[in-house]
């Protein structure tokens, strides 16, 4: 099964909503850490997700934004919004360098829902947590973050019952002018069973680390990932050709939009024609730019329909 790491922001919620019934009908269970107080967004995406009987992980101790300190209102939603009897969902609970055993006891105490998720995210005292889970009947799987959970770490978790998901970055972020245009993405989706899991993931085309905003855009860049031989993946950045200033971001829009199309068009195209890429085509044929948090909308969706068109006919 594949898990999408998604960080709760506006346009992250409101792709989750309107793809809720094709995650509900593919391998797909996203893992969803709010970072922003606006409840109604995040409580429209929840509500969706269970109506389509999807599955997915909500984090309840996210590592950043707006609840790193008020865990407490993140605990009460929940449990308002989550019905108590949906096992579709499991309680995600970050584990980092700062974690301490007594806030895991805690978490597992306040947890009504039946499963727990634990997000390893760079916490050591695995004998400790191995015991605390071994004594409790609400943890359901081990979510690792690659880069900060190495073998030697997964493996004294592995070798239980529980499911083990493996997530790897596979997004190299720089500035916006400077992408390749191509560069290798990610084969963990063809090569996560030699690492001793029964899952694997990724951040989507914006990767792990965490920005409140962007900066200005000297360059607009759409990142479109694609598969080439034995299903090897591949990210291309189409960038605008205007560089130099701030300023006319849909007219940098319009170029980078248009780089996407000709190479929609080229015969041998590796691009799987997504719905998202033919909405991509219809801005281009229209003239029309919608924002640069939409346009980041259809790359990440179109990344969950590569995914999912992968896993239907592996």
């Amino acid at each position: 099964m594949y898990y999408p790491y998604l960080r709760g922001k506006q346009y992250e919620l409101i792709l989750l909503r309107e793809q809720a019934f094709s995650i509900s009908h593919s391998d797909i269970c996203p893992i969803i850490e709010p970072v922003k107080r606006k409840s109604g967004t995040l409580e429209r995406a929840l509500s969706q997700l269970i109506e389509a009987n999807a599955k997915f992980v909500v984090i309840a101790n996210p590592q950043y934004g707006d609840y790193v300190h008020d865990t407490d209102s993140l605990f009460d939603f929940y449990d308002k919004t989550i019905p108590h009897g949906y096992q579709n969902v499991s309680i995600g609970c970050i584990v980092n360098t700062l974690t301490s055993i007594d806030e895991i006891k805690a978490f597992f105490k306040r947890v009504l829902h039946e499963n727990i998720s634990i997000i390893h995210y760079g916490f050591r005292d695995w004998a400790r947590l191995q015991q605390m889970i071994d004594e409790s009947d609400k943890v359901r799987s081990h979510i690792f973050i690659e880069k900060h959970a190495s073998r030697l770490y997964r493996n004294h978790f592995t070798e239980t019952d529980l499911e083990c998901v493996l997530i790897r970055d596979g997004f190299i972020s720089t500035k916006n002018e400077a992408y390749p245009p191509s560069e290798h993405f990610s084969d963990l989706h063809i090569t996560y069973t030699t690492e001793g899991v029964q899952g694997f993931g990724d951040f989507l085309i914006v990767g792990d680390e965490y920005r409140e905003a962007g900066g200005p855009a000297y360059a607009v860049a759409i990142h479109i990932t694609y598969l080439e031989d034995e299903d090897d993946m591949y990210i291309k950045h189409y960038v605008s050709d205007q560089t130099g200033s701030p300023s006319n971001i849909a007219g940098k829009f319009h170029e980078a939009v248009s780089k996407l199309v000709a190479d929609c068009g080229n015969d041998g195209s590796h691009i799987f024609r997504s719905e998202a890429c033919e909405e991509y085509i219809d801005l281009y044929n229209q003239g029309h730019f919608p924002g640069l948090g939409y346009a980041k909308k259809l790359s990440m969706q179109h990344h969950l329909e590569l995914m999912s068109n992968y896993l239907s006919r592996r």
